[in-house]
């Protein structure tokens, strides 16, 4: 655990710091890393020991409440700002909320202001699914030489302009194998392979919360089955609903055992009032 000050000047402890995960390119090790965006998601994160999170900008003060020592990104969508200064202005509360990064899609100058600041900037690279209008749709990234070297050229502008690490998604494996040591980027590996520096999954995807007609992706490996489990619930809470409300409608139910009853010889003693008032 490494002492630090976080970005609002506080004392903090992190399990990774950035320069922990630039040191971590050619070592060979792996970290894992995830999205909760539930408290339950985030304390089986938590108790499951995964290395490092990216969570939604509202989710960011209650990981920090119950996480503080976890290496933490938080960001924007490529449509939630419109100007520049809004981005900025975004970035830096979440860095004052206890970010440790920040995630954007936006323009290259955009990615250049942020980590001019010395906010840690976070990108996408390959698959990008915001953008997936103008590649024909939802698909594997670099199975040719040209997209291939178009995915390298991304990453070295991004490089140049200051970004501190991307998410690899969908990007063929031989790619990202070959592009990861020429680039001090930290690369985050959703669906690219082993050549990321952190191996990213879906909290989601994960635990098996897709049912067969979501189709999940290619990438999207289930190590639980929480979909059987969220079916139950529904069937179990579909049958509980209409046993109540036929039990409504046969006049059953409230059950004896349910219901208030006065005191003994009370209702006699009420009865009795209530005519003389009546």
């Amino acid at each position: 655990m490494k002492r630090i000050y976080d970005f609002a000047r506080r004392p903090a402890a992190r399990n990774y710091t950035i320069a922990d995960l630039q040191a971590l390119k050619g070592s060979g090790r792996k970290l894992s890393m995830s999205n909760p965006s539930t408290p339950d998601e985030l304390q089986a994160c938590l108790d499951a020991d995964i290395d490092l999170l990216v969570v939604w900008d509202e989710h960011i003060e209650h990981t920090r409440q119950v996480a503080p020592h976890i290496f933490a990104g938080v960001g924007s969508t490529w449509a939630q700002f419109g100007s520049t200064q809004e981005i900025m202005d975004h970035a830096f509360d979440m860095m004052r909320k206890g970010a440790d990064m920040y995630y954007t899609l936006r323009s290259f100058d955009v990615m250049e202001a942020l980590a001019k600041e010395g906010i840690p900037v976070q990108s996408h690279i390959g698959l990008i699914p915001t953008f997936s209008h103008y590649c024909g749709g939802l698909r594997g990234w670099g199975r040719t030489a040209d997209e291939a070297m178009e995915i390298y050229r991304t990453l070295k502008r991004m490089e140049d302009v200051g970004v501190f690490a991307v998410e690899a998604e969908c990007i063929a494996e031989e790619v990202l194998e070959a592009v990861n040591d020429k680039t001090s980027i930290v690369t985050f590996s959703l669906g690219s392979g082993n050549a990321g520096d952190a191996i990213f999954s879906f909290v989601s995807d994960i635990c098996g919360e897709a049912s067969e007609e979501d189709k999940p992706p290619k990438h999207a490996h289930a190590f639980g089955n929480l979909q059987r489990l969220h079916d139950q619930v529904r069937a179990e809470r579909t049958a509980a609903m209409g046993a109540f409300g036929s039990a409504v409608r046969d006049g059953s139910f409230p059950y004896p055992q349910n219901n208030i009853r006065m005191h003994a010889d009370e209702k006699d003693k009420f009865l009795e009032a209530l005519d003389k008032a009546s």
